[in-house]
């Protein structure tokens, strides 16, 4: 395996993220102001709770999960979808189905270079900062190798339902309209914007069987939850496993039926 120009690809896409640092700024920007409403709007919900635990989870638990999940979300966006129906769009995925590489594989590794910005500038600088300001209430043990698993397992899992959801585009030839659908339906039944402990349990049961909570709750229960079961870690890493590797056959059958029915119209 020549990993030289998978590296050649993400060092383009590193290149090309810091191009757009306006861009960067105006999103890191946004997820403050996001942040911020969900302080005052969570803090009006423990006070109108009248108690200091709500469902398993105190108001700082909740913060800190709340927290860590925007940023996970913001290092994990890769603007996929949004790229492949620009390309089908424009007839450019032509050019790129004519390439010596799979086009699934360059793909990722073209957009690779957004995820490790994204890290270095979003991700990181959020953990360090919730990790000082709790004074270490994330007790980083072999529980943070777990969640380094969890993790990529995650990225994996959340490239693959965009790739899903891309591949639409051949058949509807615009993505706007799936693309805000899917974004609604991943962060609300993953736990990124309503923490899972606080779904009714019929959902939360339904929930756990779909590999959506594999991507945002399940690294950070691993990450936050300092004395979780070993039966339980197993359990969230082999769900996740499960689901990685389900989510990959799937979206590489849906491309290969798909991608013979391509039509372009445009370039």
């Amino acid at each position: 395996m020549n990993l030289r120009k998978y590296v050649t690809l993400t060092r383009a896409g590193m290149i090309e993220q810091l191009q757009y640092r306006l861009g960067t700024v105006t999103i890191i920007a946004g997820n403050l102001i996001y942040l911020i409403i969900v302080y005052f709007l969570w803090k009006a919900i423990y006070a109108s709770a009248g108690t200091d635990i709500v469902n398993g989870m105190t108001f700082s638990d909740t913060l800190i999960y709340l927290v860590l999940a925007t940023a996970l979300f913001s290092f994990m966006e890769m603007y996929l979808v949004w790229e492949m129906g620009r390309t089908i769009q424009n007839g450019e995925i032509v050019l790129q189905l004519l390439k010596p590489i799979r086009y699934r594989t360059y793909v990722f590794w073209s957009l690779s270079g957004s995820l490790v910005m994204n890290f270095i500038m979003t991700f990181l600088p959020t953990f360090l900062i919730v990790y000082f300001m709790t004074g270490g209430v994330i007790h980083l043990r072999i529980n943070l190798l777990y969640f380094i698993a969890a993790v990529i397992m995650a990225v994996v899992i959340n490239f693959s339902i965009d790739f899903i959801v891309g591949t639409i585009c051949l058949y509807t030839e615009s993505i706007w309209g799936i693309n805000i659908m899917k974004e609604v339906i991943v962060l609300l039944l993953s736990g990124a914007t309503i923490p899972i402990a606080f779904f009714p349990e019929p959902l939360k049961t339904i929930v756990s069987y779909l590999p959506f909570q594999s991507i945002y709750n399940a690294p950070l229960t691993l990450l936050i939850n300092n004395d979780m079961p070993v039966n339980d870690i197993a359990l969230t890493l082999g769900t996740q496993l499960f689901w990685c590797v389900a989510i990959i056959i799937i979206s590489s059958l849906f491309w290969k039926i798909s991608v013979r029915k391509i039509t372009v119209n445009g370039g």
